[in-house]
């Protein structure tokens, strides 16, 4: 994912806010990404990530893991969310309908 792909899709963050948020108020625990224009508060299914953004920041490196395509992201959240794990909030990135 490019820094102008959107980590949560509920409330349209993109990774370079939450990337900027923890490099400028250098917050302590991963809940406290939420502060970031309601980061992982919606759905639930960027919060794993958001966590994972949290600790290279911590750590000051980048994990082996590599990024999906936004495209591959999106499929899997909506994945997520018809397994009846969240729901978007109105307004949130629509979930594909095919899954």
């Amino acid at each position: 994912m490019q820094l102008d792909d959107e980590v949560c899709l509920c409330f349209h963050v993109t990774k370079r806010k939450v990337v900027n948020f923890l490099r400028v108020e250098k917050p302590r625990r991963p809940g406290q990404l939420s502060e970031c224009f309601g980061a992982g508060t919606g759905c639930g299914w960027c919060r794993n990530y958001l966590r994972r953004l949290f600790e290279e920041a911590v750590q000051g490196g980048v994990t082996d893991e590599h990024d999906p395509t936004p495209e591959e992201y999106a499929r899997q959240r909506s994945a997520y969310v018809h397994a009846g794990h969240g729901t978007p909030p109105p307004g949130a990135t629509p979930v594909d309908e095919t899954e």
